[in-house]
This record gives C-alpha cells, structure tokens and sequence, in this order.
C-alpha cells in the first residue's frame, strides 16, 4: 500500500471510528504546520473560503480551480497527515476536481450541493466517487447539503426530511458522511443522526454550536470549523496591532511556529 492509499484508508477510519472527528481548518503551509504540531490532531482539513480569502478572492468558486490546487498540494506537502481539501461545488466537473485533488495528495473531499436539484446533486456525488475510485485510492467524501444553511423560514423538522433524503441518496453513491452546515441546535443533530444513522453526519462549529462532546455523544462523525478559525486568527492579529499602536508591547510567551 502506498502513501496515499494508508492515509486515505486512515482519514476512511477516523470518520467511521467511534469518537469524533475534529479537523481545524487551515489555508496554507504555515496554519498547517502549526494545527499539525499539536498532539491532538488526527487529519487535516482545507476551508475554501480561507484559501480564497488569503489569495484575494470571494468565495464560491471565484479563485481559479488551478490556484486551488496548488494550495491544497502546498498543505499536503506540510504535513504527514491525511488531507480532506474543501472543494466547494466541483468547479463544473465534480469527477475530475476530485481526481486532481487527489493528483496533489487530498485524499478527502467536500463537495456541496448549493442550489443543485435533487438529481443533480447525487450525480455530483456519484461522478465524484467515480473519479476517487478511478484514481484507486481510499478516499472519504463529505457531501454536503445546504439545507440548513440557507433556509431560516421552514421548521426544523421539514428541513431535516430534506437533508436526510439527500444525505441518505450520497451516501448509497458512496459517501463516507453527510455534511450539513449551520448553527444546529441539538434537535435538528438528533433529528439527522437518527436519519442518516451514527457516524454518518458531519457538522460546523460557529458560535453557539454544540459542544463537541455532546456532539460526540449525539453520534456526530466529524466536526469542522471552517472560515471560522482564519477569523479567529486574523482577529488577534489585528488586536494585537490595535495593542501596538496604542503604545503597547509585544506580549511575552509567543511561539516560534515556522
């Protein structure tokens, strides 16, 4: 087995594993370095956003698939860990993104369904694993479902009918998990656990969120955290220059990390 096939096979078995997941999302070589140095982590995970963000563009598909990759091959090549890259909505060709993701060493995957119908939405999916499978490498997809995250009008529980029947559709096409982003309380967990089946839902931490410990218990796979960690980041960065040109100081205790 080759490198590539034993952290694919290992980013496989953290999802399935009974504890939970926590991937704290990087952007570049040096926010992989420092997530990856830390004893606690197990795998890494990309955000777009942030890739985005650090190279200037919007989110959404708005940087360049080429420039996406190589970011996503500059993060692999920073760690020994396995690598999930956030891979929006495929960039047009779900398949052969997933293929060239996996060509710089991701050997994981978001894909989102955004505003895809029903049927769009699971071919995405399906031509995803086909390209995973075509590449022969173990590969864990995060399909993802917008249901929640765009829709505050309907009720809990139609909107979980919804992402269910799509999560259950991704699933049989061959993805690992089912990743429903927004701020769920744990009803709406509940409620997709016992839908998809434990282990089976991947979900954002924000503001608000849900304990990862109770997400553990409520029998989430997988917890990530998204654009929110460059934010966090970037707000101590500019705290800490609001410091500086208040008359401070730079503080003691901060770590070498390059």
């Amino acid at each position: 087995m080759n490198a590539n096939n034993e952290l694919g096979a290992e980013l496989r078995r953290l999802h399935d594993a009974p504890e939970l997941l926590q991937v704290v999302n990087v952007w570049d070589a040096i926010s992989t370095r420092a997530i990856a140095a830390l004893p606690d982590t197990r795998a890494i995970a990309t955000a777009s956003h942030s890739i985005a963000a650090s190279h200037g563009y919007d989110d959404g598909e708005r940087i360049p698939l080429d420039l996406m990759l190589a970011a996503i091959g500059r993060i692999v090549d920073a760690t020994d860990l396995p690598v999930s890259a956030d891979l929006e909505a495929g960039y047009g060709d779900p398949g052969e993104t997933i293929r060239r993701a996996i060509g710089v060493g991701a050997v994981g995957a978001n894909l989102e369904d955004g505003t895809r119908s029903f049927e769009e939405a699971v071919a995405a999916v399906r031509a995803a694993i086909a390209g995973a499978e075509a590449e022969g490498v173990p590969f864990a997809l995060n399909a993802r479902t917008d249901v929640f995250l765009h829709d505050d009008q309907r009720p809990t529980e139609e909107k979980a009918r919804e992402a269910i029947e799509r999560g259950r559709a991704f699933l049989d096409e061959g993805a690992t998990c089912v990743f429903v982003p927004g701020r769920l309380d744990e009803t709406a967990i509940e409620l997709l656990v016992g839908g998809l089946g434990v282990r089976k839902l991947s979900v954002i931490g924000v503001p608000g969120s849900v304990a990862p410990a109770r997400l553990e218990e409520l029998g989430v796979a997988r917890v990530s955290y998204g654009p929110w960690t460059q934010r966090l980041a970037l707000t101590a960065l500019q705290d800490a220059a609001s410091a500086l040109y208040a008359g401070g100081v730079l503080p003691g205790g901060v770590r070498v990390l390059n």
